[in-house]
């Protein structure tokens, strides 16, 4: 008798769970999720690849490595190259420092012949050999020091050229490392540690799966009742007369019109045209991708 008690229960409840059919629905659609596939960013054999299906993943998450030993060794020798670069630049105080040490003696004995030549000592003469010989200086200074300067230009110009090859080197080793680019379940992996890939070879499709989507089609006479940001109720199918409820937010509304998909059906089956839309539902871990359910926004 308890026995027979606990199953009327049962069933009691179970009626109390389930929907009266689809006469209870506005619209039905079936469930999506935000899925990506993530490709290789680079080209090399894959050294460790630890995915796997139905693993949950945070954003960032490092799941491989593609091997970067070339890429780390052109990276060296830019570096390398960046050294010698340094050792061949021009040390510009040191190489016009004797030519200035002249000028100053000669400008000394400029002031000297100058006082002589006050006292009837020295000559004219000796007075502008000395103003030609600095001016000859100071010309060969000027010469030296744009020339000098120029070769510094130059060779700084090298320098921060390679400072952008070495930022590339570190972009391109920074895209060996395969991360998970949101936060989400590994649905499928298509490849494993030792193959060699190449650029923009699939790796593994990974999809949010907290945030479900389900999309369907209504007629215009029921789009008026419709906008976004809208709370309707939602209602996931779990076998052929049992529902599960859930509260929805329409995220998007199309607006344009298209014909009848064959493989969804609208409360009014007659409508040759109808409008796509899509509530977004909180998922509970029970929502699976593919999984049919309902719309449900008017009152009986």
């Amino acid at each position: 008798m308890k026995k027979l008690y606990l199953i009327l229960l049962s069933s009691w409840m179970l009626v109390l769970s389930c929907d009266d059919g689809d006469n209870g629905k506005d619209a039905t659609g079936v469930f999506e999720a935000i899925e990506i596939i993530v490709s290789a960013e680079a080209t090399g054999k894959l050294l460790n690849f630890e995915a796997y299906e139905g693993q949950q993943l945070q954003k960032g998450h490092v799941l491989g490595q593609i091997d970067t030993v070339q890429l780390y060794l052109k990276k060296m020798q830019l570096q390398a190259n960046q050294l010698a670069l340094n050792a061949t630049k021009p040390d510009v105080a040191s190489q016009i420092g004797s030519t200035e040490r002249e000028i100053e003696k000669l400008e000394f004995e400029k002031k000297r012949t100058q006082k002589l030549l006050e006292g009837d000592v020295a000559t004219q003469k000796q007075l502008d050999d000395i103003i030609a010989q600095i001016d000859v200086l100071k010309a060969r200074l000027r010469a030296q020091k744009k020339s000098l300067n120029s070769s510094s230009d130059a060779i700084d110009a090298q320098y921060n050229a390679i400072d952008v090859q070495l930022e590339q080197m570190d972009d391109q080793i920074s895209r060996c490392k395969i991360q998970s680019p949101i936060e989400g379940t590994v649905l499928v992996k298509y490849t494993e540690a030792g193959e060699f890939v190449n650029t923009g070879k699939p790796l593994f499709k990974v999809a949010n799966m907290q945030e479900m989507i389900i999309k369907a089609y209504v007629t215009a006479e029921q789009l008026k009742d419709l906008q976004l940001g809208q709370n309707i109720k939602v209602l996931a199918e779990f076998g052929a007369e049992e529902f599960k409820e859930y509260q929805g937010e329409i995220t998007w509304i199309s607006d344009k019109s298209e014909f009848t998909p064959k493989t969804i059906q609208t409360q009014d089956e007659r409508a040759n045209l109808v409008y796509a839309l899509k509530v977004r539902v909180e998922n509970d871990g029970f929502l699976k991708i593919g999984m049919y359910g309902g719309l449900k926004w008017t009152t009986e």
